[in-house]
Order: C-alpha cells, then sequence, then structure tokens
C-alpha cells in the first residue's frame, strides 16, 4: 500500500516540475509556428515569380507585336522563336500558345477569354493572321498579338490558391495572358 502512494507522489512531483521548467519551450513553440512561417513564405515567393513571369511575358510580346507590325516576322515560326528567345530562361516555349490577329481600320476588335466556364483553358481558336507583307509600306491595319503560358502552382495545396485554371484540383494553374495592340495613328 505504501509503494503506489509513494510513486503517486512522485509522479505528482515531476509533473509539476515539467509544467514549471521552460527548458525546450522555445522548440516546442517554433514547432508549432514553423509551418505557418513557411507556408507563407512559400506563397510570397511563389506569387512574386508568378508576377515575375507574367511582366516577362509581357515584355516579350510587346517587342514581338513590333516585330509583326512592322513585318520583320513573317511566319508563327520566327514570331514564336523570337518571343522564346525573351521568355526562354523562365518558361517552357513549347507551351507558349500565340494569337495573332489584324483589323480592317474601323473594324471591331473583339477578343474571347481563352478559359471557358467550367476553368478549363481552351486553345483551340487561336491563329496567326498577320497583316499582309508588303516591304517598305506600313500597315493601315489594327495587329493585336496575345500570348498565354500556363504556370503551373506548388504552393497551392497549402490552402493559398492563386489558380484560375482548374481550381481545386491537383492540376491547378495560373493563365499568364499578355496582349500587345498596334496600329496606324
Amino acid at each position: 500500500m505504501l509503494i503506489p502512494i509513494i510513486a503517486i507522489a512522485v509522479v505528482t512531483k515531476r509533473l509539476r516540475s515539467f509544467r514549471r521548467s521552460q527548458d525546450g519551450s522555445a522548440a516546442v513553440e517554433f514547432a508549432m509556428i514553423a509551418p505557418i512561417f513557411f507556408a507563407l513564405i512559400f506563397a510570397v515567393m511563389e506569387t512574386g515569380l508568378v508576377f515575375m513571369a507574367g511582366q516577362v511575358l509581357e515584355t516579350g510580346v510587346e517587342d514581338g507585336a513590333r516585330l509583326v507590325y512592322t513585318s520583320q516576322t513573317t511566319n508563327v515560326t520566327d514570331f514564336k522563336a523570337a518571343i522564346c528567345s525573351r521568355v526562354s530562361m523562365l518558361m517552357d516555349c513549347t507551351k507558349l500558345d500565340i494569337d495573332v490577329r489584324s483589323y480592317d481600320p474601323g473594324a471591331s476588335i473583339s477578343i474571347n477569354d481563352p478559359i471557358d466556364a467550367s476553368g478549363k483553358y481552351v486553345s483551340n481558336g487561336f491563329v496567326y493572321q498577320p497583316p499582309a507583307y508588303s516591304p517598305n509600306t506600313p500597315t493601315s491595319k489594327t495587329v493585336v498579338v496575345r500570348a498565354f503560358y500556363q504556370w503551373p502552382l506548388y504552393v497551392t495545396g497549402l490552402g493559398y490558391n492563386i489558380a484560375n485554371i482548374d481550381r481545386g484540383t491537383s492540376t491547378n494553374k495560373r493563365l499568364l495572358a499578355a496582349t500587345a495592340a498596334l496600329g496606324p495613328q
């Protein structure tokens, strides 16, 4: 009968000293906060990378649109190579979709959204229709150049989701879009 009472007293004493002890509390607190902290850091880094890639694509499309407007590129392969030389450090150029259209003066310009109502990316309506090439003669048409890239997202599994393609699935992505329109003045 004496042994269980002593055992209870020893256990109670150790629990009290464990409760008052501060040894290792910083490690425990860090272990509780670290996942949230690292998730936040990775989300900020991924968002910054997405916006930087979008800006690189925008700059590449602006430069490429000038080449189309001035008839320096006459086919889709040359045009895509011109954009790729500017964006290849961040993007896989084989996954870059191009849409180039030329419009007569005064014609209405309609630009459709490549993401359908269900959140799927639809790229089958893209064409390459630059204005007709005529040396040393500026075109009187308006040229609209668009490029799209499906950027993969990694931090979205942690609850942060900036996806606009297949949102909520394991294959969700962010569609980066860049548009440039040039016309006669």
